[in-house]
């Protein structure tokens, strides 16, 4: 299995170059930094963060909205962090965090307000919720943990349930969840990358790696998938970067793919209307004043820069806008939560 496969299952003539443009955030308190964005379509997404936070202690849940003409702040209301959220056909909005005193939080939008949601395990020990999918009819897929090993939470109607857990022996919660097109539901991160198809599960070969973390899962079909992430290795000095790690599996193992930059992350992926690849998030540390995103091209990923900055530029996350060919990319002007971090957007 090479990357030729890839080409060949999800190939095309890749989309020009795109210029990107940053846009203008709400002001936040210091310290603040968006982690998510998802989109309804070009009139209406979401942005989740943080804000305030101190070092390794929590700030303040932080959401924004977009209204067709800029973005507004929205009120969580709790202390903590909103880590993923997701857009429905219906112009709602779900979010996954967690507040200061360790407690996962699921939260349902209509727009400019937020109300908490209910579900099995809420404000128990061993609980955890790290992110949030959605499906047609009004279906919510959430990753996370519960004290009886289940990794995955659906909801439809008001309803919750945990699913049972896959026949993988893990005690970390998954880091993310995709829904793909066909109805399978992917939960990855950690050692932990499983797919469930309605009725059981399967669970992959772990992709391996010495401290490293996945951003973003593209599964264009069950034997062509795509995996982000970063690499720290072994050993090295305090403050060492990490190394772009960018993965394309046939459903058997995992083959390393060769990313346009070396030293970094790559935070996140992207499907086009069709499934197809298409865009990926990054953060170059050899060039930290413009984001590095790639697209794919039919055979490659490619090289694609955001506009130049003041400040560094750390995007978390990328989504594309229904209905249209535009895209939403949100993070921070800090690598670090610092009291210098803010918002930053791009598109």
């Amino acid at each position: 299995m090479g990357v030729g496969k890839a080409g060949a299952a999800s190939g095309r003539a890749g989309d020009a170059p795109r210029e990107w443009e940053a846009v203008t955030a709400p002001e936040a308190t210091p310290a603040a930094q968006l982690l998510d964005v998802a989109a309804a379509g070009p009139g209406l997404a979401w942005a989740v963060g943080e804000e305030g936070r101190g070092g390794s202690v929590r700030g303040t849940a932080l959401a924004l909205v977009w209204d067709g003409t800029a973005w507004k702040r929205t009120v969580p209301g709790f202390h903590g962090y909103l880590g993923s959220v997701a857009a429905t056909t219906g112009g709602s909005a779900w979010a996954v965090g967690t507040d200061t005193s360790g407690t996962a939080r699921l939260l349902v939008g209509d727009g400019l307000t937020w109300k908490e949601a209910d579900f099995p395990g809420r404000g128990t020990a061993g609980t955890s919720l790290t992110a949030v999918a959605t499906g047609p009819r009004g279906h919510v897929w959430v990753s996370g943990r519960n004290s009886a090993g289940s990794v995955l939470l659906h909801g439809h109607g008001g309803d919750w349930t945990w699913l049972e857990a896959p026949p993988a022996t893990t005690t970390v919660a998954p880091s993310g969840v995709h829904r793909a097109p066909c109805g399978d539901v992917w939960v990855y991160g950690g050692e932990l990358v499983a797919r469930w198809d309605g009725d059981s599960w399967t669970v992959l070969p772990a992709p391996g790696g010495i401290r490293a973390g996945f951003t973003g899962l593209l599964p264009v079909a069950r034997d062509d998938i795509w995996m982000t992430g970063y690499d720290y290795g072994v050993g090295g000095p305090p403050g060492k970067p990490p190394g772009v790690r960018l993965l394309h599996g046939d459903g058997t193992g995992w083959e390393y793919v060769t990313a346009p930059f070396g030293v970094g992350v790559l935070t996140g992926i992207v499907a086009d209307a069709q499934g197809r690849p298409d865009r990926i998030s990054g953060w170059d540390f050899w060039d930290q004043a413009r984001a590095h995103y790639l697209r794919w091209d039919g055979t490659a990923w490619v090289s694609e820069r955001g506009p130049l900055a003041t400040t560094p530029v750390v995007m978390n996350s990328l989504t594309t806008v229904p209905g249209s060919d535009a895209y939403w990319a949100v993070g921070s002007t800090e690598t670090m939560p610092s009291s210098a971090a803010r918002p930053r957007i791009e598109r």
